[in-house]
């Protein structure tokens, strides 16, 4: 794992315009065979909470989650680690409204699969919605933001919004939260409830 991580923090690097004559030869070592390219890092706790929920060792597999701070990275990483660079198999996720940054990133690097799954609106917006809203407001107060919420919930700028669109809302206001909460959130999960984007990428691994 640790090694994965090391890879994971090399790609991010080389991305960014630092040096990546390393990065292949650090592939090769781990045995990487499959990158995963997350929009952010809340989407790669979801992930990496349900592959622990199934007993999966991801990096074992050889499969490093990249993720990239953004949609508009896609291009990049998708050229720098698809069949242009060190030639792995690409998989992805991404909300809806980033489709078209997925879509452009994959026809660059001449992916020949799709390979990435879209979420109606964000990762968040599909674990709220498979939850329910009372499950979610559970998993907030046993998360110990029971307060915060409330608080939240009393501003006048939300009593608008539906009960859905609050709490997705809730998870976007603290840094660090929606990271916590894409954790928390899959563990809660019951049997049947893991939202098909999720599930999807999961099972193509």
């Amino acid at each position: 794992m640790a090694d994965m991580e090391v890879f994971r923090g090399a790609v991010c690097g080389w991305a960014a315009g630092g040096p990546g004559e390393a990065v292949g030869d650090l592939a090769v070592r781990l045995g990487v065979r499959t990158a995963v390219l997350l929009e952010g890092l809340s989407d790669l706790a979801a992930v990496e909470a349900l592959a622990a929920r199934r007993g999966r060792d991801l990096a074992a597999e050889g499969v490093c989650v990249v993720p990239m701070g953004g949609a508009m990275s896609v291009g990049r990483y998708a050229g720098l680690l698809g069949p242009p660079g060190l030639g792995l198999r690409l998989a992805g996720l991404c909300d809806e409204g980033e489709q078209r940054f997925y879509d452009r990133g994959w026809e660059r690097a001449r992916v020949p699969h799709r390979g990435f799954f879209v979420c109606v609106a964000d990762l968040e917006d599909e674990l709220i919605r498979a939850l329910g809203t009372a499950r979610v407001e559970e998993v907030v107060r046993d998360g110990g933001d029971l307060r915060a919420w409330q608080t939240f919930v009393r501003q006048p700028a939300h009593h608008r919004r539906s009960r859905q669109q609050q709490l997705r809302r809730f998870l976007g206001t603290k840094k660090g939260r929606k990271i916590r909460y894409g954790r928390l959130l899959v563990e809660a999960l019951g049997p049947g409830q893991v939202p098909v984007p999720l599930d999807g990428l999961l099972a193509s691994l």
